[in-house]
């Protein structure tokens, strides 16, 4: 029986399938960016060991030192969980995948002003989600855009095989690979207002900019999904969650993937 789309267009499930990614306005209304910013923000000024070690006492002259990303912030904060299985989007994913969506990942990410960018990857590289792929739900909690470091795609490249990637330019990227898009490739800024989501397929090429802003941190709640007919994933992101919160537990994928070797989690993304 064919999926009935619900939360989309077919319009949009179109642009999704042939680009391999699609904005969604306004899935996040102003109370739910209000309760996720107070969240973070709170959860900025402390440490967490193995989830967010910030320099508490700003003493590097990297931002990144005081403001790192937050690792899986689902498996200790309730509010994170909660908007992790975010209905709207639980809804969208049901339609983009064409079954029920299982949450495996969610991350926070300050950039404040000054911040590196990151270089250009591919999510499933390290999520290693297979049969199918997963997925970004890419949510802006403040507005993303050229100046301040907004998200870079390459569309079309989910139609690309995963790569084994180069060594990236740590002096503009925070992390150490680096994705070469393809020569007929066109690396595109996606502009996002609050409260837009970004859904990207996991073999779609994308990084983003340098935060070049004076003032503005570019603040994002990101989380990955794999489809329910997956079978296995890369271990460091048992368990998933179905959208009532239970716990679902996929098997290993063994594969090391293009490099041959087992990469890890988002250690490197």
């Amino acid at each position: 029986m064919a999926h009935v789309l619900r939360a989309i267009t077919e319009e949009q499930k179109r642009q999704f399938d042939t680009e391999g990614y699609l904005v969604i306005k306004g899935l996040f209304s102003a109370d739910n960016l209000t309760e996720i910013e107070q969240t973070f923000e709170t959860m900025s000024h402390e440490r967490i060991p193995g989830y967010f070690e910030p320099d508490l006492k700003g003493d590097s002259a990297d931002p990144l030192q005081r403001y790192p990303r937050v690792m899986h912030p689902h498996r200790f904060n309730e509010t994170a969980k909660r908007f992790m299985l975010h209905p709207p989007v639980l809804e969208v994913l049901a339609d983009l995948y064409g079954e029920e969506a299982y949450a495996a990942q969610s991350m926070f990410y300050y950039k404040p002003p000054g911040s590196r960018g990151q270089a250009l990857h591919q999510d499933n590289f390290y999520l290693k989600v297979e049969p199918g792929n997963c997925i970004a739900a890419w949510t802006a909690v403040d507005p993303a855009h050229e100046e301040n470091g907004g998200l870079l795609i390459v569309p079309k490249t989910h139609a690309h095989e995963i790569s084994c990637p180069d060594e990236a330019d740590t002096k503009e990227s925070f992390t150490t690979h680096y994705v070469k898009p393809p020569k007929d490739g066109v690396v595109m800024p996606v502009i996002m207002d609050k409260g837009d989501v970004l859904f990207f397929n996991g073999n779609l090429i994308h990084g983003s900019y340098r935060n070049k802003s004076k003032d503005q941190f570019r603040r994002a709640f990101i989380c990955h999904y794999a489809n329910s007919s997956a079978a296995t994933i890369n271990v460091h992101y048992n368990p998933l969650f179905k959208a009532d919160g239970t716990e679902i537990r996929l098997a290993d994928n063994p594969d090391g993937g293009p490099c041959g070797i087992e990469m890890g989690e988002f250690t490197y993304h």
